[in-house]
C-alpha cells in the first residue's frame, strides 16, 4: 500500500509594513494657530490695501480668511470629514472670541479710567458741597444707598421667591400653579422702568415722600421672578428618592421640605439669590423715579432722598465735566467690583454647600 507523498509546507511570507489605508497624513497641533496667524495677516493686508478705516472690517476679513484656510488646508492634507470637523471647531472658537472681546474691552476701559479715581478718600467721602468741576468728592453716600436698598429688596424678595418656588414644586397643581408660572415668566422680562412706574403710581396716590424704601420695593419686584425661577430649578434637581424615603418614615411633608429638600438644594438656592442681587444692583430707572438722588449721606432708607451707585454714575456723567466723568468711571468700577464679589461669594457658597459625593 503506497503512502501519499507528503508535500512541503510553504514558508511564511515576510511581514509587510503598515498598510497604506491605516496611515494618513495629519496636521500638526500648531496648525490652528498658524491658520489664525495667516488669517490675521490677510485681514490686515487686505484692510490696509483696500483703505478700510474700520478695524471691525479688518477683523471680519481675518475671520473669513481663517475659516477658509482652515477648511481648504485640512481638506487637502487630511480629508473632508476632518475638514468639516475642524471648520465647526473653528466657528465655535470664533464665536467664543467674539463674545469675550466686548467683555474684556469693557473691563479694561472701566479699570483703566476708574482706577485713577478709586482710593480710600473716594470710598469714604460724599459729594456734599462739591462742584462738578472739583476733583474732590466721593462715592460713600451712593455706596451706602446701594447696600441699603439692595439689602431691603433682598429681605423682601428672597422669602417670597423661595416660598413661591416651594409651592410650585412641592404643592402646585392645576390651573393656579400654571397661572403662577406664567406670571413669573412674564415678570422675568419686564423692564425696570415698568416696576418703577408701578411703585410711583402708588406713591402719587398715597402722597408718599421719596425714600430708599420705595426704590427697594421696585427692585424687589424685579428680583422676585429671578429668585423663583432659580429656586424652582434647584428644587427640581433634588432626587425624589429622598422625599419618598422621608415620607415612608412617617415624617410630615412640611418637615421633609424643611429638613431634607431645602438643605439639599441650599447651595443652588443661595447662588440664585446672589445672582438676583447682582441683577438689580445696577438698575437706575427705579432709583431716578422713586429715590430722587442726594449728594448728602442719608443712612435712613425710610425717610428722605438717597443716592445709589447707578444713580451716581448717571448724575456725574450728566454733569459733563472732566472730574465728574472720572468720578462716574470710578463709581462704575466700584459697582463692577461689588457685582464680582457677589458672584465669587455665590460660587464659594455653591461649592461649599454642594452635596458630597462618595467614591
Amino acid at each position: 500500500m503506497s503512502h501519499a507523498a507528503v508535500t512541503d509546507t510553504p514558508a511564511p511570507a515576510p511581514p509587510e509594513g503598515p498598510r497604506k489605508s491605516l496611515s494618513r497624513r495629519g496636521l500638526p497641533r500648531w496648525a490652528p494657530a498658524g491658520f489664525a496667524a495667516a488669517g490675521l495677516a490677510i485681514g490686515i493686508g487686505v484692510g490696509a490695501g483696500a483703505g478700510l478705516n474700520s478695524k471691525v472690517q479688518w477683523g471680519l476679513i481675518a475671520v473669513v480668511a481663517f475659516l477658509a484656510i482652515s477648511y481648504v488646508v485640512t481638506s487637502a492634507v487630511e480629508n473632508q470629514r476632518q475638514a468639516k470637523d475642524r471648520l465647526a471647531t473653528s466657528v465655535v472658537w470664533v464665536c467664543f472670541i467674539l463674545a469675550v472681546i466686548p467683555l474684556f474691552s469693557l473691563l479694561w476701559t472701566t479699570i483703566s479710567r476708574g482706577a485713577k479715581v478709586v482710593d480710600p478718600y473716594f470710598l469714604t467721602h460724599s459729594m456734599a458741597g462739591v462742584l462738578g468741576s472739583d476733583p474732590t468728592g466721593g462715592v460713600y453716600h451712593a455706596l451706602i444707598g446701594t447696600l441699603e436698598q439692595v439689602g431691603i429688596a433682598t429681605v423682601i424678595s428672597a422669602p417670597i421667591g423661595l416660598l413661591t418656588a416651594v409651592y410650585l414644586v412641592e404643592y402646585g397643581k392645576g390651573a393656579l400653579a400654571k397661572a403662577v408660572t406664567f406670571f413669573v415668566d412674564v415678570m422675568t422680562g419686564i423692564p425696570s422702568i415698568v416696576a418703577g412706574l408701578f411703585i410711583l403710581s402708588i406713591v402719587l396716590m398715597a402722597k408718599i415722600e421719596p425714600s430708599g424704601l420705595l426704590g427697594a420695593l421696585a427692585l424687589a419686584i424685579l428680583m422676585i421672578p429671578v429668585v423663583v425661577r432659580s429656586t424652582e430649578e434647584m428644587l427640581k434637581l433634588v432626587p425624589n428618592e429622598l422625599r419618598e424615603a422621608a415620607l415612608a418614615l412617617g415624617v410630615p411633608k412640611w418637615r421633609v421640605i424643611l429638613k431634607v429638600v431645602l438643605p439639599t438644594a441650599i447651595g443652588g438656592i443661595t447662588t440664585g439669590v446672589m445672582l438676583a442681587i447682582a441683577r438689580i444692583a445696577g438698575e437706575t430707572a427705579p432709583i431716578i423715579l422713586l429715590v430722587y438722588g442726594s449728594q448728602l449721606i442719608n443712612s435712613n432708607p425710610f425717610e428722605g432722598a438717597q443716592s445709589s451707585l447707578p444713580f451716581y454714575i448717571y448724575e456725574q456723567y450728566k454733569v459733563g465735566e472732566v472730574a465728574a466723568v472720572d468720578r462716574a468711571w470710578g463709581a462704575a468700577l466700584v459697582l463692577i467690583a461689588f457685582v464680582m464679589i457677589l458672584n465669587l461669594v455665590a460660587r464659594g457658597i455653591a461649592r461649599w454647600k454642594a452635596p458630597k459625593t462618595g467614591r
